[in-house]
């Protein structure tokens, strides 16, 4: 019988994503989110780093649930704001989730810095944790490098998508298909790591 494991996340398009990973890559778990726990913790993520926001939505999950659980944290990181915003990236206009202003405060922050100085890399810290043993936590790293655009290109995505350009793809995350995306993504180099490194993670536990 196949293993249950909890992906912590209310994103179920975060969710989709991950279950066709596994799905590709013959892992054969299924994938839980929030949405099949009654009631489920809102865990603040209080942490200075992705690895410790991770961690925090990882144990409580993991704790409530009962379940294996894997937990992620990504942001934005532009050399030129020293950082920022980093784990702040969601909220860096101060509401959770809400891309127009967020990209717009970015651009305002750029403004007049000159394009071969508006480096930036996405990261993704993706945490997998099992209840009773968050000492052996699995933490695994991916990393995009690109810079910001003065102004949005392309219609997909979400988040900082449209501003991301990838010069080994001269586009944008926002120009790119969900395949492209995935194959260069932060997010899809986590993944792709996660997925090396899980079986092996799982058999301390058997």
């Amino acid at each position: 019988m196949a293993k249950e494991i909890l992906f912590a996340t209310g994103n179920q398009g975060k969710a989709k994503e991950l279950k066709e990973a596994f799905k590709k890559a013959g892992v054969d778990l299924i994938v839980k989110t929030n949405a099949d726990l009654d009631n489920p913790p809102e865990p603040i993520e209080s942490g200075r780093t992705f690895e410790a926001n991770a961690k925090i939505k990882a144990h409580e999950l993991a704790d409530f649930s009962g379940l294996p659980t894997i937990a992620d944290d990504s942001g934005l990181i532009v050399d030129k704001l020293n950082g920022a915003p980093g784990v702040r990236s969601a909220r860096y206009a101060g509401e959770a989730h809400n891309d127009a202003h967020n990209n717009a405060k970015l651009l305002a922050e750029l403004g007049g810095v000159p394009e071969n100085e508006r480096t930036a890399k996405f990261n993704t810290t993706i945490v997998v944790s099992m209840p009773g043993h968050f000492d052996k936590d699995l933490v695994v790293t991916g990393q995009c490098e690109g810079k910001i655009l003065s102004g949005p290109r392309g219609e997909d995505g979400f988040g900082y998508d449209p501003l991301f350009f990838v010069p080994e793809k001269g586009k944008t995350f926002a120009e790119m298909t969900t395949d492209e995306k995935n194959e260069i993504s932060h997010r899809g180099r986590a993944v792709a790591k996660l997925i090396k490194e899980l079986p092996e993670w799982f058999k301390q536990f058997d």
